[in-house]
Order: C-alpha cells, then structure tokens, then sequence
C-alpha cells in the first residue's frame, strides 16, 4: 500500500511541476519597477550586491516587517517553551569530549564568519539575517558543550532592543535627509569599499545584531525547556 500511495504521490507532483514550469520562465523583459531596481540600484545606493539594494533600501519596509515578525515569532516560542515556578530539573548530560572540542575550536571562527556576513552584506551575498542565524550556531555549539550554561538575557535583550531602536533611527535619518523614510540619502563612499552604499550596512549589521540575539536567545529556551512531570498529590 505504501509503495502504491508514494507512486501517486510522486505522479502528482510531477504533473503539477511540468505545469507550473512554463510560469515560472522569465519573461523577455522587466516590469518597470524591477528595470529601476536593475539600472538604477548600483547608482543609487553604491552597493555591489544589488539584491541588498533593493531589500535594504528599496524593500526597506518589508525588511522592518520581517523583523518585527521574527521579533513576535520568538516571543511566542519563548512563552510556550518557558519553565514554570517551583520544578527541579535533572542535571544535564554532559557532552562527550569530541563535542566540547570541536565546539571550542570552531566558536571563534563561526562568530567572526557571521560577523563578517552581516558587515559585508552590500558588498558579497549575505546579510543581517544570514549573518545573524550564522552567529546564533556559534551560540548553539556552546550550549551544546556545555549544557548547564545559561545565556545572560538581560545583556541579549539590551543588545536586542538597541538595535531594532537604531534600525528605526536610521529610518529617520532617511526621514530628513530625503523626505522619505529608510531613504538612503547620505555620502554614500566609493563603490566596492566596506564603507560604502550609505546607510545599508549600517542597517544590515543592526539587523545581524538583532537577529542572532534573538535567535540565540530562542536556542537558550528550546535547550533549558526540558520539564519533567509533575508528580501529583499521593502518587510515587
């Protein structure tokens, strides 16, 4: 039975693909909105990654939105997986010496890579989010090597907040320069330098900031969750 329903199911999506394929074929030119994005995005924003153009600048407001849903997202997770008052957990097991190892070699390094994301989104493919998910691996190897170590929130909810405080500060900045918010209207540097496109690695290291504190503080609560059951009046 089961082979029969895999066969179906595989026939299904086979159909499906061949006739969502010619829909999604490019068409032979751009809409006038994407050919602004394509001619004018290297002029305006004096980036070499112009997919970070158009998010960061262009799409600037989607980006805030993505935050902020990322922002709620973690929130409702934290307050699903939070510990109640008054239980004793077990004692974590204690990661194995390959574990602890490779997790101490490889933190520095990880951190640095994500870091290095985030910094040079508007030069290389990457960005704040990218960035930010990279530094909360980082985050997860260390608790995985150490599984009784719990992150400082108060410190990740500083650095959390500050950041999405600025990324709204920066959109003023937009505000009165250019009359319009998240505008990217400052010195914007030469093309191809780190301090360079303006305003959008500014943003995107906010970004990296808020996402990989965010993310870290998640992976803390999903680590730390583990409840036992609670033992009921007159039972053993």
């Amino acid at each position: 039975m089961k082979p029969l329903f895999s066969l179906v199911m595989l026939a299904l999506l086979a159909t499906l693909s061949l006739r969502l394929a010619p829909l999604l074929q490019p068409g032979e030119e751009l809409g006038q909105v994407a050919a602004h994005y394509a001619s004018q995005g290297l002029v305006d924003n004096r980036g070499s990654n112009l997919v970070t153009s158009v998010v960061v600048n262009y799409r600037g407001f989607d980006t805030l939105g993505e935050v902020v849903v990322l922002f709620l997202s973690v929130t409702g997770i934290g307050f699903v997986l939070r510990r109640r008052q008054g239980l004793v957990l077990p004692a974590p097991v204690p990661a194995s010496e390959l574990v602890r190892t490779g997790s101490y070699l490889l933190l520095a390094p990880v951190l640095l890579f994500g870091a290095y994301i985030f910094i040079h989104g508007h030069l290389t493919p990457g960005g704040g989010f990218q960035g930010g998910a990279v530094v909360a691996s980082a985050v997860l190897m260390m608790l995985l090597a150490n599984r009784d170590r719990h992150l400082p929130h108060g410190l990740l909810s500083w650095i959390e907040s500050l950041s999405g405080f600025a990324y709204v500060l920066v959109g003023f900045v937009g505000l009165f320069a250019a009359g319009s918010f998240l505008a990217n209207r400052v010195p914007l540097g030469q093309w191809g330098d780190l301090f360079s496109a303006g305003l959008i690695p500014v943003i995107y290291v906010l970004i990296g900031l808020k996402v990989g504190t965010e993310l870290s503080a998640l992976l803390d609560q999903m680590t730390h969750s583990a409840e036992p059951e609670v033992k009921r009046e007159g039972s053993r």
